[in-house]
């Protein structure tokens, strides 16, 4: 007799699934968060390959192609060899206005620079570990004009720059609320397992930070790191700093969960078993809300890079040759950016894109912990 084999997961039914799976189920409903994740992975692939990714270093430049307007990737085109190719830039003329001197560019349709992915280029180091020469886009002729998103006040590739910013400006959300969340995790749920007059310190520790306006604290904290120092210890100190304000409203969430947590019956059973409190916390009490917590720390990477883009944009945060997104607004704050050379607003582009996707990720993550969201 022929006995139909049926799986395990089928059998025990939909209801038997953990909370992961769960939550993987009702997160792929959200259309919107799901399209976001896949950008928010696309960024950080390309902030972790940001050398390969980049035409060429940050700091490359080229005075004869100053604010060099940019130039649009086209689809099959024909030199003046009669030569086809797939992909192609159009070549700059420059004009000399007679009587300011000045120099103009425009593209030239009837020149033609082939483009190709993983070509040769200039050299560099992979993490600064390995030596490589392959460019994952630009010209198939090494050293022809290659500027997508145009060229800075001293000709370097605002493309390349660009790519390079979203590893600091990506990244300093990443360690900031890792940090931030290390001390929400740590005071929150102090003050939600054991309440009382330790709750009643923290909170209004949390009260007091949050009454201060952010922008002039952050300005009076960044205003203190000496001008002088290495630019790596400048990333650090900002990244201390946006840790330490940005811990609070996890705190807040961390503690309403342990107030609810904290007498439930697997709580009060690993107490009286004789745990000890780091493993009662640790151990059982917040493994139970880490898709709540992973989703707190979604939504709060967006304001950690906005912040770092403001501190940068306004001077007194990440200062060159550290390259990041408000390193490189800040070169558009000129008249002569707003009025000749818009496309260096275009880094600006970069973050409306990143905080985008991580407030849909982040919303839709929060409405697949949540069970009541549906």
């Amino acid at each position: 007799m022929f006995t139909p084999v049926v799986s395990t997961a089928l059998a025990k039914g939909p209801g038997s699934a953990g909370p992961w799976v769960l939550t993987w189920r009702r997160f792929k409903m959200h259309k919107a968060a799901l399209v976001s994740g896949i950008i928010v992975l696309a960024i950080y692939l390309v902030a972790l390959f940001a050398e390969f990714v980049a035409p060429v270093s940050p700091v490359t430049y080229a005075v004869s192609y100053t604010y060099a307007p940019p130039q649009m990737i086209k689809i099959w085109g024909t030199d003046s060899d009669g030569e086809h190719h797939l992909l192609y830039v159009n070549d700059y003329t420059v004009k000399v206005d007679p009587i300011s001197l000045s120099r103009s560019f425009e593209t030239d349709p009837s020149k033609v620079i082939p483009v190709g992915f993983f070509v040769r280029g200039e050299s560099y180091r992979l993490w600064g570990l390995i030596p490589m020469s392959i460019h994952l886009i630009g010209p198939v002729e090494k050293g022809r004009p290659f500027y997508i998103f145009g060229a800075d006040r001293l000709g370097q590739d605002v493309f390349s720059r660009t790519v390079y910013g979203a590893r600091v400006s990506m990244s300093i959300g990443l360690v900031g609320v890792t940090i931030s969340l290390l001390l929400g995790i740590t005071l929150g749920g102090i003050s939600g397992y054991y309440g009382g007059w330790i709750d009643d310190i923290i909170q209004r520790v949390i009260e007091f930070l949050k009454s201060i306006p952010t922008i002039p604290l952050w300005m009076g904290l960044a205003a203190a790191i000496p001008p002088n120092i290495d630019p790596l210890m400048v990333y650090l100190w900002i990244t201390v700093i946006l840790s330490l304000l940005g811990w609070t409203d996890i705190a807040r969430v961390i503690r309403g969960r342990f107030l609810s947590l904290r007498t439930e019956d697997f709580v009060i059973a690993a107490r009286l078993d004789g745990c000890r409190q780091q493993r009662i916390i640790w151990r059982h009490m917040v493994p139970s809300f880490m898709s709540h917590i992973i989703a707190s720390v979604t939504l709060a990477i967006p304001g950690m890079i906005l912040a770092e883009t403001s501190l940068s944009f306004l001077g007194i945060g990440l200062r060159p040759p550290v390259v990041s997104w408000g390193v490189l607004l800040k070169d558009a704050q000129n008249i002569l950016a707003v009025s000749s050379a818009p496309w260096l607003f275009l880094p600006g582009l970069a973050v409306v894109i990143a905080v985008l996707a991580l407030n849909f990720l982040g919303d839709g993550l929060r409405d697949a912990v949540d069970p009541y969201s549906h």
